[in-house]
């Protein structure tokens, strides 16, 4: 059964950056899409960038040439490195994982239509001066 645990949440300024890991037990991530989604208060759940199993990528508009997402298979972990973040990227972000999922533009367009095979418990990211 394959487990996720988010870290590296934290403040941060406008303009810094910030790494949030996703870190994965129970089963290899390779065969899995992993996506990073976010939450803000009174807001809806919204994709941000997704990894597929043959580590195709895919950024929101919201998040492009901010944003990286990478995956190191020896740690099991997939990685979002927040760059020039902005207030309005402040939220919950959480990592899912799917095996049937094989896209990552659906991963990440299309979580309130499918039961994900795991998701993280949330990382909070304040980005205020």
């Amino acid at each position: 059964q394959l487990q996720l645990v988010e870290s590296g949440g934290g403040l941060v300024q406008p303009g810094g950056s910030l790494r949030l890991s996703c870190e994965a037990s129970g089963s290899a991530i390779e065969p899995y899409t992993i996506g990073w989604f976010r939450q803000a208060p009174g807001k809806e759940r919204e994709g941000v960038s997704c990894i597929s199993n043959d580590a195709d990528l895919y950024y929101e508009p919201y998040v492009k040439g901010r944003f990286t997402i990478s995956r190191d298979t020896a740690k099991n972990t997939v990685y979002l490195q927040l760059n020039n973040p902005q207030p309005e990227d402040t939220g919950v972000y959480y990592c899912a994982a799917d095996r049937a999922v094989t896209t990552a533009q659906i991963m990440c367009d299309m979580a309130q239509f499918f039961t994900y095979n795991a998701w993280g418990q949330g990382t909070q990211v304040t980005v205020s001066r």
